[in-house]
């Protein structure tokens, strides 16, 4: 396995051992954290150049690339083959991998698959719920970790927000409180009520990352199909739309079809002689 050092990017110094929480916790109060999801070499190049804080190659890959109605069909082969495209085309940029669901089943999965990930060229690696068995086997074996709590969609039977029951947002809370302690060094915080995202945030000294969760989060991420616009079928309230790219897509294959038809492509200046 690969050594996990961290890149540079201006918001980490290189480290041996990836991204550390003890590193990180001076960031929760000197800027905010801009995270998203990629998925492919291009995209990981054009984020790189913008300057996004760090990259997380999620298993949401299974909807937004794959065609699958949900992230639960995603295998350990398509989360290492993307991971390591995305690792191909940043220089600086940390990697956050995604591990699917059943790929951490018990502690000694989760170890194996997490190694598969950071040789694929992953810096630290993420997975869905409280499991402080398997926090604690991979913090141990300094493997960086980014937990993700709130609404979990490898197992959530619907998609809704989470926390807004007086029980459910103290488990929430306590859970995170329990992977904090434990050293992840970032929690992903999905779809829970802004003054409970605040509340973790306050009390944590790892990062919080917001999608759905509010202002109070030290950094957000969402999914690049939907910044982008190229989701047309689903587009969550937290999600805002920064461009249009399915309608930019649409007006240009349209116009290159109407060019081929006419005799207007290819015309001299594309072509060879």
């Amino acid at each position: 396995m690969k050594q996990n050092g961290l890149k540079q990017n201006g918001l980490f110094e290189m480290k041996q051992n990836g991204l550390k929480q003890n590193d990180l916790f001076g960031l929760k109060v000197k800027k905010k954290i801009a995270m998203l999801t990629c998925y492919d070499f291009q995209t990981a190049k054009l984020l790189e150049q913008a300057g996004i804080d760090l990259i997380l190659v999620g298993d949401s890959l299974g909807m937004v690339v794959l065609g699958f109605n949900d992230t639960k069909s995603v295998t350990m082969a398509d989360m290492i083959r993307h991971t390591a495209a995305v690792a191909r085309a940043v220089e600086k940029t940390p990697i956050i991998g995604d591990m699917p669901a059943g790929s951490y089943n018990s502690a000694e999965d989760a170890l194996k698959n997490a190694k598969l990930l950071l040789e694929a060229g992953a810096n630290a690696v993420k997975f869905e719920g409280c499991r402080p068995e398997i926090v604690s086997v991979l913090v141990k074996e300094k493997i960086s970790v980014m937990a993700h709590i709130g609404l979990l969609p490898q197992t959530a039977e619907k998609y809704c927000v989470q926390g807004y029951e007086k029980d459910d947002a103290k488990k929430i809370f306590e859970d995170a409180m329990i992977l904090d302690k434990l050293g992840v060094f970032a929690i992903v915080l999905e779809c829970i009520p802004l003054s409970l995202a605040k509340k973790i945030t306050e009390n944590t000294n790892a990062l919080t990352i917001g999608i759905g969760a509010g202002l109070h989060c030290n950094g957000q991420v969402l999914v690049i199909n939907d910044l982008l616009g190229l989701n047309q079928k689903f587009k969550p309230k937290f999600v805002k739309q920064y461009t249009n790219l399915s309608e930019k897509i649409t007006t240009a294959v349209s116009n290159f079809k109407e060019e081929v038809l006419n005799g207007k492509f290819p015309l001299d200046k594309e072509s060879f002689h």
